[in-house]
């Protein structure tokens, strides 16, 4: 494991963790954390993954701003439900992205360019579902870093498997904490 990679992780960790407090902190994190991947991601020649990390970077800066001033009177954003048109339409978005990342990647010398380029495109729809506080983003992470962890391990990224493979664990925290969330506020407005 080289010290680039696990000083990404931890602040990985960090940011995932106060995300599933919605702490408004967990996108300063995000921000270390997606710079040290992208060096990381590129020297690991997954290409998608270290591309991906610029897109996390501006939807870092966009999620600060939207968890702190998105919501009702300009005031902090609250944790909704998506609904199934949304639900299709990022559907369609992802499968479009993804088709056209992968032909992309297929010209380099990408390792994994099919698998990388969905996850990475999966990734994106995700982190912009966490931009918005939409619950289902935490359902779409599982997924998501279910099939991350095998990946790193066979491009021999031990720590950045161990990483997603505590992401995994933060996700199903997130995803019972931010539905908590919605019900109390649901319960609080009958």
């Amino acid at each position: 494991m080289a010290p680039l990679e696990a000083v990404a992780a931890v602040f990985g960790v960090i940011s995932v963790f106060l995300s599933t407090r919605q702490n408004i902190w967990s996108w300063p994190t995000a921000i270390v954390n997606v710079g040290l991947y992208a060096v990381v991601f590129f020297d690991g020649r997954l290409y998608g993954q270290m591309g991906l990390q610029a897109v996390y970077l501006a939807l870092s800066v966009y999620g600060w701003y939207q968890w702190r001033f998105g919501g009702a009177d300009r005031g902090v954003l609250r944790v909704t439900r998506a609904g199934p048109r949304l639900l299709a339409g990022l559907l369609a978005l992802n499968l479009v992205a993804w088709l056209l990342l992968a032909a992309v990647l297929h010209r380099t010398d990408a390792a994994l360019p099919y698998l990388d380029a969905l996850l990475a495109t999966t990734s994106l729809v995700a982190q912009w579902m966490m931009t918005r506080k939409i619950l289902e983003t935490w359902l779409l992470w599982i997924v998501v870093d279910i099939v991350y962890v095998p990946m790193f391990v066979t491009q021999q990224l031990y720590a950045t498997a161990g990483l997603y493979a505590v992401f995994l664990g933060l996700a199903t925290l997130g995803f019972r904490d931010w539905r908590r969330s919605v019900y109390q506020r649901q319960s609080a407005s009958s």
